[in-house]
C-alpha cells in the first residue's frame, strides 16, 4: 500500500471511529487575524459546500439554503444559476438523467440536442434580463442568507468570453451578495481578461483547476501574474487526479494566493481515477484539512458531492458524511 492509501485508509478509519458519535453540531466560531474568512466552520477551519453538490435537488439559492442548514455548513460557494434563479432569471430546463431514462443511444442523442438548444435560448433571454435585474433582489438574497448565519463566501458567476457589461454585472452581483469574489476556470486568456475586472471591482478570482496541473505546459505562476487579486481554487481531488501527486507541498507553496478549496477523494490516474466516497482514494483530505487548521491558513474548504450517490441513500445523506468527515478529523 503507497503512503497516500494508507493515509487514506487512516483517514477513514478515524471518520468511522468518531462520527458514530459525532452529530450536527453548532458550528465553532474563531478569532483572529483572518476572522472575516475564519469565523466560520469547524474546528478553525471555514467547512462550507459548493452548491453545485445538490445540482440533483429542485430549488434556488433558497432552497440550497435549506440544504445547507440540514446538511450544517454555514459557508458556501454559491452556483450563478442559483442566485439568479432566486433573482427571478427566466428558468434553465432541467438537465436530463439519459441513464435512467431507457432511451436508445439515438434518442438520447436527440433528447441532449433539444436540452441544448433550448438552454441556449434561455441563456440569451438571461442574458437580457441580466441589463435590468434590480439589485435589490440580491440585497434580498444576501439579507436572508445573513439571517440564517450563512455566508456566501464565493459566487460562480461571469465568463471570461462575456461581454464588459455583463462581466461587471457578475463582479457586482459578487460585491451584493458580499463574497470576496468569483470563481471561474484556469486558464490563461480568462485570467488575463478577468484580473482588470477584479482589480476594478477589488474582489478575488479563484481560479479553478481540473486536470490542468497534470499538463507539464500549465503554467500556474503567470496566470497568477496578471493581477495580485488572481488567486486559486484549488480542486485537490483533482489535483490527485491529474498529477499522482499529494496537493501539500503545493499547498504549503501557493497558501497565500489561494481563495478556497474543493474538497473532493479521487483516485489517481494511475489507480482508475474515479470519485470515491471520502477514505476510498487517494486524495490526503485528512492532511489537507488538518493543515490548514494548525496553519491558520485563511482559506475556505468547499466539499463537492461527485461520487455517486449509493442507491439506499441520498444528496443530503451523502452530504452530511462529508461533514462529519471533517468533523472527525479537525475534532
Amino acid at each position: 500500500m503507497s503512503d497516500t492509501n494508507e493515509s487514506s485508509a487512516h483517514s477513514r478509519r478515524q471518520f468511522l471511529a468518531l462520527s458514530a458519535a459525532a452529530g450536527i453540531t453548532s458550528l465553532i466560531p474563531v478569532g483572529g487575524a483572518h476572522a472575516a474568512t475564519r469565523a466560520r466552520g469547524i474546528g478553525g477551519v471555514a467547512v462550507g459546500a459548493i452548491s453545485y453538490s445538490f445540482r440533483d435537488l429542485p430549488g434556488d439559492a433558497a432552497k440550497v439554503l435549506e440544504y445547507l442548514l440540514t446538511c450544517g455548513v454555514d459557508t458556501v460557494e454559491l452556483m450563478g444559476d442559483a442566485a439568479e434563479d432566486y433573482a427571478g432569471a427566466p428558468p434553465f430546463p432541467r438537465y436530463p438523467d439519459l441513464a435512467a431514462s431507457g432511451m436508445t443511444p439515438a434518442q438520447q442523442k436527440t433528447h441532449m440536442a433539444a436540452y441544448e438548444q433550448e438552454s441556449a435560448r434561455v441563456e440569451a433571454h438571461r442574458n437580457q434580463w441580466r441589463k435590468s435585474v434590480p439589485m435589490a433582489r440580491y440585497q434580498k438574497l444576501r439579507k436572508l442568507y445573513d439571517d440564517a448565519g450563512v455566508k456566501i463566501d464565493i459566487l460562480k458567476l461571469g465568463d471570461a468570453n462575456w461581454a464588459d457589461a455583463d462581466i461587471d454585472y457578475a463582479y457586482k452581483v459578487a460585491g451584493v451578495l458580499g463574497a470576496r469574489g468569483i470563481s471561474f476556470e484556469a486558464e490563461d486568456q480568462a485570467a488575463k481578461r478577468m484580473a482588470a475586472f477584479a482589480d476594478k471591482h477589488q474582489l478575488l478570482n479563484g481560479m479553478h483547476n481540473h486536470m490542468q496541473y497534470g499538463d507539464a505546459a500549465f503554467n500556474v505562476d503567470k496566470l497568477l501574474a496578471y493581477s495580485p487579486r488572481n488567486m486559486l481554487n484549488l480542486d485537490v481531488g483533482h489535483y490527485v487526479a491529474s498529477t499522482g501527486r499529494s496537493p501539500i507541498p503545493f499547498l504549503q507553496k501557493y497558501h497565500t494566493r489561494i481563495t478556497h478549496l474543493h474538497l473532493k477523494d479521487r483516485k489517481s490516474l494511475a489507480h482508475g481515477g474515479d470519485n470515491t466516497p471520502w477514505g476510498q482514494g487517494d486524495t490526503p483530505l485528512r492532511e489537507v484539512l488538518q493543515l490548514l487548521q494548525k496553519e491558520r491558513y485563511p482559506i475556505s474548504a468547499m466539499i463537492e458531492l461527485e461520487y455517486p450517490v449509493p442507491k439506499d441513500s441520498s444528496v443530503l445523506m451523502e452530504m452530511k458524511k462529508c461533514v462529519e468527515y471533517c468533523r472527525a478529523v479537525l475534532a
